[in-house]
């Protein structure tokens, strides 16, 4: 086999993070009545969104800290229709980080791919999720036991798609690059950054995505797809 070592995302390529974490914000803006402040629930949650994606984007490139990321993208939303209320954005907060985790739901026939692969493969996480969160939500969705190594961006304070991540990852699992290959859904950080590495990479397209700045060393839809490449 080309391979031994395979090295997987969690978030959106295993784990359903965004259905889980879309039902969670419902959960807590019903919980919290922010049907006070809000048209509706999308109405709130599409501020939320936009203004996240660009505040990862900063945090990934090491502009704002951890802290600076999660207070302003739970306070924009409320700040943006004119509430400031500092004790409901920590219970807001808190609610959903304890809440977030505990959620099961997997992408689509993530188990049934994982365990094909396992004894195939070595398998290992790559994430740059938090920590606490992360291993809580492999646990919450029983997939923990398929990885012999969970590596987070938050062990060596380097994010993907930085190449130093992967040069970690393949050192702490004693793994060579010629026979390692990332999977993962974000372009940016998995593919791109594993190509910086110079791993070969499999993209998982799960919004269908056609326009590429480069090919990926491998490209799929379905994670069932997996179990003919591999």
């Amino acid at each position: 086999m080309k391979y031994k070592n395979l090295f997987i995302d969690l978030d959106d390529t295993l784990w359903a993070f965004s259905e889980n974490s879309r039902e969670t914000f419902k959960e807590m803006y019903d919980k919290h009545r922010f049907d006070r402040y809000f048209d509706s629930f999308d109405s709130y949650f599409d501020i939320y969104t936009t203004r996240n994606v660009e505040l990862w984007e900063l945090y990934t490139y090491d502009k704002i800290t951890r802290e600076q990321l999660n207070s302003e993208r739970f306070a924009y939303p409320l700040r943006s229709v004119g509430v400031e209320d500092a004790q409901l954005l920590k219970d807001f907060r808190e609610d959903y980080f304890e809440a977030l985790p505990l959620k099961s739901k997997l992408m689509p026939h993530a188990k049934e791919v994982l365990e094909y692969l396992t004894g195939k493969y070595h398998l290992y996480i790559i994430s740059n999720g938090f920590r606490e969160l992360q291993r809580r939500k492999m646990e919450s969705s029983g997939i923990d036991g398929y990885f012999k190594k969970i590596i987070l961006s938050e062990d060596i304070g380097v994010m993907k798609p930085n190449p130093q991540i992967f040069y970690y990852a393949l050192s702490a699992t004693q793994s060579e690059i010629r026979n390692s290959l990332m999977i993962g859904d974000n372009w940016n950080a998995d593919i791109t950054g594993a190509r910086e590495a110079g791993m070969d990479q499999m993209f998982y397209n799960v919004y269908k995505k056609d326009d590429f700045p480069f090919y990926p060393t491998y490209l799929i839809e379905d994670l069932r797809e997996i179990t003919a490449i591999l």
